[in-house]
């Protein structure tokens, strides 16, 4: 099964509507969502402090950043399963 990376952040409303965006696409295709808090690990405070919430596939790619935009995740993940 398909694993998305969901980079966050404890008390971030953004991440929240960000992880609920995402989690309407659970109904249409087969992925797992691991939910990655930032501050578990230097390298990801490094790289995504000033963009979560992040949403990255299996291979490193950004699917989207920031204000998540449901065209954006629909392309890309329709994409990954077509």
């Amino acid at each position: 099964m398909v694993t998305l990376y969901f980079y966050t952040k404890t008390g971030c409303p953004l991440c929240d509507k960000g992880l609920a965006t995402l989690k309407e696409f659970q109904k249409d295709y087969p992925f797992q969502i691991e939910e990655r808090d930032i501050y578990e690990r230097d390298d990801w405070l490094e790289l995504y402090q000033i963009r979560i919430p992040v949403v990255e596939d299996e291979n490193g790619s950004v699917l989207d950043e920031g204000i998540l935009s449901y065209s954006t995740i629909y392309e890309k993940i329709n994409k990954k399963f077509t």
